[in-house]
């Protein structure tokens, strides 16, 4: 209770936009030479950042993209093209700088952390962030993937990571990225309770499984959602019983970002279940997301509509990791240094009319 009653906490602290500052930067760029909103999606994320962090000319600052790790109970049944041992190895991967979304976050100039939530290895990286709560989820096919404290401790532990990027390191704009070998089952099972979507449309490739893993995966979902019986009033019971240690610490790191007024570029699927999760528990938080794209796995659209969020980009991509988000701070500075660099019509000299 009282760990819960520390949540419930985080979410009252998150307040709403800042309308005066959003009504300054609309001011602000349709007195810019171009016509009203012309520039569209990225004059919507400028005024949206201005509401966030209460500035009327916000700087998109210091970057960091925070992939969160942990294994899952779920794939004994044969849900993943990979095996679970896959996930420690990534880890490590990421802490060297060769993985995908280190190139993509070098490109942004943004900087990459990886936390352990519940990697069912023990790890050793002076880079590492270690929060493990456990090692690993149960089959959440046989019980509840994890109890309920556990639960509330992945969030509480995601909550705990913003406030060290935000408040000690000084980051302005995080992005959430995910590792979890066999994390697309729970997080189609989060869907389903959700988003009240079937369990077949809320299951999909993930890193491209063959008709016979997809089948797997269905019938995993569908016995983890008969047998738990989540309640999908109540988000920590729903995480608890058929979501994911790093899930839980991603949609942590939302409510946490929400809690400090910073803007959270959200990823693909993974990353958006765990979004559907701290909108339930906080639906204040949701102004504070920014969706980066709509990945290829077949419900994240589903699931991005049930947050209440719009992707920016679409390329096909299903990596997970945090790419798309990463590739989202680039036009988030675009939409930024517009307000800050772009000429006005009486600046410039032109006529507005």
């Amino acid at each position: 209770m009282e760990l819960e009653l520390k949540l419930r906490q985080v979410c009252e602290r998150i307040g709403p936009l800042d309308e005066a500052a959003m009504a300054e930067a609309a001011a602000r760029l349709d007195s810019l030479t171009k016509p009203p909103g012309s520039l569209g999606r990225l004059e919507e994320i400028a005024v949206r950042i201005a509401g966030i962090k209460g500035e009327a000319m916000p700087v998109a600052g210091r970057k960091a993209v925070v992939v969160m790790a942990g294994d899952h109970g779920v794939t004994a049944e044969g849900v993943s093209a990979y095996p679970a041992e896959v996930t420690p190895q990534m880890v490590m991967n990421f802490l060297a700088g060769g993985a995908a979304v280190n190139v993509l976050a070098r490109q942004a100039g943004a900087d990459v952390y990886c936390a352990d939530l519940g990697v069912n290895a023990e790890l050793a990286h002076p880079r590492l962030l270690d929060y493990k709560v456990r090692k690993g989820t149960a089959n959440m096919c046989r019980g509840p993937a994890m109890d309920r404290e556990d639960a509330v401790r992945s969030v509480l532990a995601g909550v705990e990571i913003a406030s060290m990027l935000i408040k000690h390191e000084g980051y302005d704009l995080l992005a959430t990225g995910d590792m979890g070998i066999g994390n697309t089952t729970p997080s189609a099972a989060l869907c389903a309770v959700f988003s009240a979507a079937a369990v077949e449309d809320s299951v999909g490739r993930g890193t491209g499984v063959d008709d016979e893993r997809l089948r797997s995966k269905i019938a995993a979902v569908r016995r983890a959602i008969d047998v738990n019986l989540p309640d999908p009033s109540d988000p920590i019971d729903a995480l608890a019983k058929v979501g994911g240690l790093e899930i839980g610490g991603l949609a942590g790191l939302m409510l946490g970002a929400a809690a400090l007024r910073r803007p959270v570029l959200v990823d693909g699927f993974i990353s958006t279940a765990a979004a559907l999760v701290a909108a339930r528990l906080c639906p204040g938080a949701v102004d504070y997301m920014i969706a980066s794209h709509l990945s290829h796995e077949r419900a994240h659209g589903a699931l991005l509509e049930a947050v209440g969020l719009r992707p920016a980009i679409h390329l096909d991509m299903r990596l997970g990791e945090g790419t798309g988000a990463v590739l989202g701070f680039h036009f988030v500075e675009a939409a930024l240094r517009v307000m800050h660099e772009m000429a006005t019509f009486e600046s410039a000299g032109v006529s507005k009319e």
